[in-house]
């Protein structure tokens, strides 16, 4: 591996992946992840993606974004999302998307909080099929350099400029890598939870490494509590039931059989409803029922959480499934702009892992995908427009950390900055 390129991306899921492809093909790019790269929370997504499916949806669809968020959202951003949708899918249906149709017109579905059907999906593996899709074409192109299992420990940085990073290999050797900007995309901070839908090493990395060096973070105590997962005494990463299948018609009952909430509700408002059930019932878990749908819709629409369900002793088709909420997006990160530039120069972040306050203070359903794709381009676009520069930037790496001592140094930088923001928050989810 070379120690130099024009841009590093660190980070494989969708905002990197297509980070990568919307720069020019004749700059020189080192992609890094520090597992394999199917391995990120965006090849796990499984509702959809959010599409304006004419001008007089805008109204609708910003109100519902701005509402799902309590009103914080940044309004320009969400204008921009919006906007910038239809000429998203237009990219991934170039890059081989293949979203379910009905004839030749796309097929919407609904989910929580939206006020009409407005959500592209393939099956109920969306985030699968995007992914897989854009890390064929990243693959396909000479000028990307990719390294799996090379982890990011940290940032070179200098009179807030960014001119490297420090990196891991799967053998524990640490090297600097330089180029002229720098991208992350190291997703959210699930890992950091006892249960969560993310990847367990999905850590926040960046984001620990944005706190350590002053660099701005934002709203680090949105954190989304997803609803419904499966519940499980098993070990490991929480799956996730997805919100389609509540958009679909799922019904949530309580331990006598009866429903006890509006499923739609934004995700926020529905795991509260559904703690405060789970304390009435006395259990830890309340049920959901997709039974009258019947076996065939069933099947054919959740072909994947069907099947998972029946690994793990459940019939969707013939019974209710045990759904408990866990840890499952960070609308905070490293704050940015419109181009999605941090506070350091040369420094960008996209995805999970940026905060540009278009989500406030909780996700709207199948916006995620959505605006990692938008900002992960517009930070593309603005690389692409800056001059070159020298590669002589003067700055030398620092120290080296040793390697054990690093991640939980950042683990607890970053739920200390939690608690101070938010103690509840971190008593009731943080803190076991």
């Amino acid at each position: 591996m070379k120690n130099h390129a024009d841009v590093i991306i660190v980070g494989t899921g969708a905002a990197g992946l297509f980070c990568a492809l919307k720069l020019p093909q004749h700059l020189r790019i080192i992609m890094i992840t520090k597992d394999e790269a199917e391995n990120s929370d965006s090849f796990l997504a499984q509702g959809g993606i959010c599409m304006l499916k004419s001008p007089e949806d805008y109204k609708s669809y910003y109100e519902d974004t701005m509402k799902a968020g309590h009103y914080q959202n940044d309004p320009q951003a969400v204008s921009v999302m919006i906007n910038s949708s239809p000429h998203i899918i237009d990219e991934l249906v170039h890059y081989g998307v293949d979203f379910r149709r009905e004839g030749s017109a796309f097929a919407f579905t609904r989910e929580g909080a939206h006020s009409t059907p407005r959500i592209l999906f393939h099956d109920d593996v969306t985030g699968r099929e995007i992914t897989s899709k854009l890390l064929e074409q990243v693959k396909t192109r000479k000028n990307i350099e990719f390294h799996e299992f090379t982890t990011m420990i940290d940032l070179i940085c200098e009179n807030n400029r960014c001119s490297g990073i420090i990196a891991r290999s799967k053998t524990g050797d640490t090297f600097p890598l330089y180029a002229e900007n720098i991208v992350l995309a190291t997703g959210g901070l699930g890992g950091l939870f006892r249960y969560s839908t993310n990847y367990p090493h999905i850590t926040g990395d960046a984001l620990g490494i944005a706190i350590r060096h002053g660099i701005a973070v934002k709203n680090i105590n949105y954190i989304q509590i997803h609803p419904t997962t499966l519940y499980s005494q098993k070990p490991g990463r929480s799956f996730l039931i997805s919100e389609s299948v509540r958009g679909e018609g799922g019904i949530l009952l309580n331990a006598k059989g009866e429903r006890f909430v509006n499923e739609l509700l934004p995700r926020d408002l529905l795991t509260e409803a559904i703690e405060k059930q789970k304390a009435i019932d006395h259990k830890e878990y309340v049920r959901l029922s997709v039974v009258h749908l019947g076996a065939e819709a069933i099947k054919g629409r959740f072909p994947n959480i069907y099947r998972h369900c029946l690994e793990e002793g459940y019939d969707m088709t013939r019974e209710p499934i045990p759904v408990t909420p866990a840890q499952h997006y960070f609308m905070g990160g490293i704050e940015v702009d419109l181009d999605s530039r941090t506070s350091f120069k040369n420094l960008y972040a996209v995805g999970e892992t940026s905060c540009n306050g278009v989500h406030g203070a909780n996700r709207l359903a199948s916006n995620s995908l959505l605006e990692s794709l938008v900002f992960a381009e517009r930070a593309a676009r603005h690389i692409a427009a800056e001059p070159r520069r020298s590669m002589a930037f003067g700055l030398r790496a620092p120290s080296i950390l040793p390697a054990p001592e690093v991640v939980p140094d950042y683990k607890s930088l970053i739920l200390e900055e939690i608690k101070r923001e938010d103690t509840h928050f971190y008593e009731q989810w943080c803190n076991n």
